[in-house]
């Protein structure tokens, strides 16, 4: 997928004019936060096509210990493609047709109903059906058995089946984040369902974890770490838990992102003077650089064909973006919008960059579309940082400032709808987002 800001590559001098606040040790600084803070997820803003939806209360889910309809009504939500039509009241399940007459009173132009029931082995079976009540039909439904910590994920999935349905477009829902915290002195590497909830700590340490990268299966995390008393970049197993060293030459070893096959990395070396980009085998080995540059390069991203890399240079005096073969050779300049750009990130369907600008002392989520170059800022914070495109390229993650504390946003690419997942008593920071599940 895709890779944050991570400035640990930059000589200490560069800092100051190339970063905001991710100097080496500090890049990570933040207050603690609870070993599995809950999050709750707060939708604000108005879009302009919203489908008007009802979610009934699943039957039997007085007895769940997740209510299905809340999570998948809060998931289509925060999709940005959906309004809630209040179904409080409702006496519905999947077996029975109900009165779409009265739903379309209501003005829902669709309604999904289900059930949870307890099976006799401990599991829980979660059913529904989804109703296309302006046209009177039945788009079907599913069913799934799952052991009582998957039953998040089952109410994700059923919301990715209603997204699909409604829109043509897969849903995210029950796709993951990475994200990283500290906590006193410790750094965790964390991996949660795509609404922040679900925390699981993927790797503890007290030396700084910075730039978290999903592989593209979705089966590894790539990541710096210090613990070497400088950075180095490993490539974490999610399923095991085991690790392997990928870069760990003379100098900073930094930024790491993944090629879409899976096979390399792209990764920013100091080995040679300046902080450079190399290409690497995932499996570590010698690493080929891509360019000869005066200036300071870092923060690679592959492009969704693997053809290209996105990244950011000081070669023209401030930091901008650029874009150069996957193979090498010279550089393209993308950003020409303001003097200070940094962080990008690609759209898997490959039409957007999204990317951080420093504007008049404010750092602001922007997003361009490649095609035709047009800029638009979409966000009124003004300390975004880390961007990453949900895997069907609707939604962006990004790290930002509310009230003078770390929060965890996802936004629509217009800005209109964003949704604050908010831990409590604590900053996260570094997300990525990963890419589709496989179930």
């Amino acid at each position: 997928m895709t890779h944050h800001p991570n400035y640990s590559s930059f000589p200490v001098a560069a800092l100051p004019r190339l970063s905001r606040r991710h100097a080496l040790t500090a890049a990570l600084a933040s207050s603690a936060l609870p070993a599995l803070a809950q999050f709750r997820v707060e939708v604000s803003g108005v879009g302009l096509t919203q489908l008007p939806v009802a979610i009934a209360p699943f039957r039997g889910e007085g007895q769940s210990p997740q209510k299905i309809a809340a999570i998948v009504q809060a998931d289509l939500e925060r999709s940005g493609q959906f309004r809630a039509i209040d179904s409080s009241g409702a006496v519905l399940d999947e077996s029975v047709r109900p009165d779409l007459a009265l739903w379309r009173q209501k003005s829902a132009d669709a309604l999904a109903a289900g059930s949870v029931t307890r099976l006799a082995d401990g599991r829980f079976e979660v059913r529904f059906r989804l109703w296309d009540v302006v046209r009177n039909q039945d788009l079907g439904g599913q069913s799934y058995a799952v052991v009582t910590t998957d039953l998040r994920l089952a109410a994700h999935r059923v919301a990715d089946f209603i997204y699909e349905k409604l829109t043509g477009q897969p849903g995210i829902f029950s796709t993951r984040l990475a994200y990283v915290t500290k906590a006193g002195a410790r750094y965790s590497l964390w991996v949660a369902d795509a609404d922040g909830e679900n925390s699981q700590a993927a790797l503890s340490s007290p030396e700084p974890i910075i730039s978290p990268a999903w592989s593209p299966s979705g089966m590894q995390l790539a990541y710096v770490s210090f613990e070497s008393r400088k950075p180095v970049v490993y490539v974490h197993d999610i399923a095991t838990g085991r690790r392997r060293l990928i870069a760990n030459f003379r100098g900073s070893n930094s930024a790491p992102a993944w090629s879409p096959d899976g096979r390399s990395l792209a990764v920013t070396l100091s080995r040679d003077g300046n902080s450079q980009l190399y290409t690497i085998d995932a499996n570590g080995g010698e690493a080929r650089r891509l360019m000869q540059s005066a200036g300071i390069d870092t923060e690679p991203v592959y492009s969704s064909d693997g053809r290209s890399i996105y990244f950011v240079s000081d070669r023209g005096g401030a930091p901008q973006i650029y874009r150069v073969a996957a193979s090498g050779g010279s550089a393209e300049r993308i950003t020409f919008t303001g003097n200070y750009n940094i962080s990008p990130s690609v759209s898997p369907d490959g039409r957007w960059l999204a990317y951080v600008s420093r504007v008049g002392g404010a750092f602001k989520l922007h997003v361009m579309e490649l095609a035709s170059g047009n800029v638009t800022a979409i966000t009124d914070t003004s300390a975004d940082e880390n961007p990453s495109f949900a895997p069907n390229s609707r939604l962006i993650v990004y790290a930002t400032q509310q009230q003078g504390r770390e929060a965890l946003m996802t936004t629509t690419l217009d800005g209109k709808i964003k949704a604050r997942l908010a831990g409590q008593g604590g900053d996260i920071r570094e997300p990525d987002w990963g890419p589709f599940q496989k179930q």
